[in-house]
Formats: structure tokens, C-alpha cells, sequence
């Protein structure tokens, strides 16, 4: 069993920057895929960025490649998504998830835990 504690929304400008933290309970924190998803009001949840147990392996949805970076500190159980050159079609939910995959996979269906997550605000 693993719990999700995202935090780092909030509201920010176009242009600005905010750093997603997501920590994790469990010693088994190391031998989870992790991702970042999103949902925007009226939209279904989608794909953002996903990093696998070592951190050496990392994939990322199109509409934030170049812009967002996914890290994870296995020492501390924290998993981060560096968000820069926000735009307001950022605006949304922003969860991240753990899977016992052993592949960085982007569907929600392969993702086991989800955290409750946090809001993230960009203003035009």
C-alpha cells in the first residue's frame, strides 16, 4: 500500500514556474513507477509526465515536453514535477499516481495509487 501527498499548487502568471512535490508513505517507495496527471474542469483526467523506480527513464505528453521536468528522491519518498513557461491550458488538478509496472507506462488504467491533488492556477 502506498499514500500520495501532493503539494506546490497554486495560482501563478503565464510565463511563471511552480514545482509539484508528491511524498509517498511506504518502504517500497523505490520500486514504483511514478506519474503526473491532470484533469481541467470538464475534461478527463490525462497524461502528464511519468518516471521510473530509478529516475533513469522518463516520458512526457506533448503539451509539456521541453517545458515540465519529473524527478523522484527515492531517499525521500518524493516524487517533483517542475512545471516552467506555464500557459493557462495548465490550469487543472494536478495528481500523481504509483504503478507496480516495471515499464514507464502513461495510461490511468496501469497506475494503483493516486494521491488527492493539488490545484495549479495559471492567469493569462
Amino acid at each position: 500500500q502506498v499514500q500520495l501527498v501532493e503539494s506546490g499548487g497554486g495560482l501563478v502568471q503565464a510565463g511563471g514556474s511552480l514545482r509539484l512535490s508528491c511524498a509517498a508513505s511506504g518502504r517500497t517507495f523505490s520500486s514504483y513507477g511514478m506519474g503526473w496527471f491532470r484533469q481541467a474542469p470538464g475534461k478527463e483526467r490525462e497524461f502528464v509526465a511519468a518516471i521510473g523506480w530509478s529516475g533513469g527513464t522518463t516520458y512526457y505528453a506533448d503539451a509539456v515536453k521541453g517545458r515540465f521536468t519529473i524527478s523522484r528522491d527515492n531517499a525521500k519518498n518524493t516524487v517533483y514535477l517542475q512545471m516552467n513557461s506555464l500557459k493557462p491550458e495548465d490550469t487543472a488538478v494536478y495528481y500523481c499516481a504509483a504503478t507496480q509496472e516495471v515499464m514507464v507506462v502513461s495510461t490511468l488504467d496501469e497506475y494503483d495509487y493516486w494521491g488527492q491533488g493539488t490545484q495549479v492556477t495559471v492567469s493569462s
